[in-house]
């Protein structure tokens, strides 16, 4: 739990007095071990308020590269948690035309990246009042989510996804606010819902697509789109996003013509996006590849995709821990990267085991083919990208 802000804290944050205090101590360590000297440097200049002070300056470097006005910010610890990173939040953005009603815009992370006359609301009058400060000139009202204040445009939400207790939760019915609720309140809207993507969609029929977005290798969020912002004949979609600028995206309307076979010269593994979205045979159908098992998500072909983590298959063959152990001893491996899927396998527990003492380094991939357990020695390499692929949301 962080810092708990009050009005009176935001308002002395935002005044006069609050920024000189701020950039006077803008370069405190702010660390463990310098804690009692940081506090005795905001006491000093500003009193009342040299927690929330202290609280601002660590967000604000927590914020570095998640949000754009992570400078001069304000947030709590929570809110800051939960804010959507800004390629992600800007991606989501490009599809809607027009104005959007955030009906969770806690400090304006997403509604900072909406288009032009976006508004928004919350409940907390302390985020509302960092919002403000976030995203000057835009409009902000309290109001509850599930009593809609706006009509004729687009809604956007990001409910907590913490109990009333404050506990982490995965039950769309604990968030707050859930899922169906928003649903209900916005059935005649359109309505975009910001989630995790660890969430079973199946709870949520009324979405008309689910979006599963990755941002440099990491599964960010899930968006539930619905009405005229879900795509014609699309009811999943994956998109990969990088921030060199690159981002590409398959769809569930693609074809997924895959065939099953044994190792061939390359192994892939896909982006989580894509894995989540339920893509795997739709990634493999575009870019020739085949799957070592329907059940797996590991893929095999001649030729790795382009801008991708590969891996080059040396040997393959049954995996037992002495047949793995003999293998190793053989290519000289002392460094070992350990993937497992479809196995019950501890990769740290299998590492101790092995005593590697070799001097190369390589990736050993342990899966199974139908019932058998198999394990793939191979070298990992980065594939070159080809020119951007951009990854179009409708």
């Amino acid at each position: 739990m962080g810092y708990e802000f009050s009005l009176d804290d935001v308002a002395h944050l935002r005044s006069d007095a609050g920024r000189a205090a701020l950039s006077s101590l803008a370069d405190l360590p702010l660390t463990d071990a310098s804690r009692l000297s940081d506090v005795r440097a905001a006491r000093a200049v500003a009193p009342e308020h040299f927690a929330a002070v202290l609280e601002t300056l660590l967000l604000r470097r927590r914020a570095v590269g998640r949000v754009p006005f992570a400078e001069d910010g304000l947030f709590t610890a929570d809110a800051l948690q939960q804010a959507t990173a800004h390629p992600v939040a800007a991606h989501r953005a490009r599809r809607f035309t027009g104005p959007v009603h955030d009906v969770t815009c806690s400090v304006g992370a997403d509604l900072a990246a909406l288009p032009p006359g976006s508004f928004g609301s919350d409940l907390d009058p302390v985020r509302l009042a960092m919002a403000r400060h976030n995203v000057p000139g835009a409009a902000v009202v309290r109001a509850d989510a599930l009593r809609p204040v706006s009509r004729g445009v687009p809604v956007l939400a990001d409910p907590a996804r913490r109990d009333s207790a404050g506990r982490r939760t995965w039950r769309p019915a604990d968030f707050l606010p859930p899922l169906d609720g928003l649903a209900a309140a916005y059935g005649g809207r359109d309505l975009a819902v910001k989630c995790s993507p660890g969430v079973d969609f199946a709870v949520a029929p009324w979405a008309d697509e689910v979006e599963l977005v990755s941002l440099d290798g990491a599964v960010r969020e899930a968006c539930l789109w619905t009405r005229g912002l879900a795509t014609a004949g699309v009811a999943r979609r994956a998109t990969v996003l990088s921030s060199s600028g690159a981002e590409w995206t398959i769809t569930s309307a693609d074809p997924d013509d895959c065939p099953v076979t044994p190792p061939a010269e390359w192994l892939v593994d896909p982006d989580g996006a894509v894995v989540r979205a339920g893509l795997v045979r739709h990634y493999a159908a575009r870019h020739g590849l085949a799957q070592l098992d329907e059940r797996i998500a590991y893929l095999t072909g001649p030729t790795p995709p382009p801008g991708v983590r590969a891996f080059r298959v040396l040997e393959h063959g049954h995996y037992g821990e002495k047949s793995l152990k003999a293998l190793l001893r053989a290519h000289d491996v002392g460094r070992l990267e350990i993937l497992v899927r479809g196995l019950d396998v501890d990769p740290n527990a299998l590492r101790r085991r092995l005593k590697l003492s070799g001097s190369v380094e390589r990736t050993v991939v342990l899966t199974r083919i139908g019932r058998e357990p198999v394990c793939l020695l191979a070298v990992a390499e980065r594939t070159q990208p080809l020119e951007q692929e951009v990854a179009h949301g409708r």
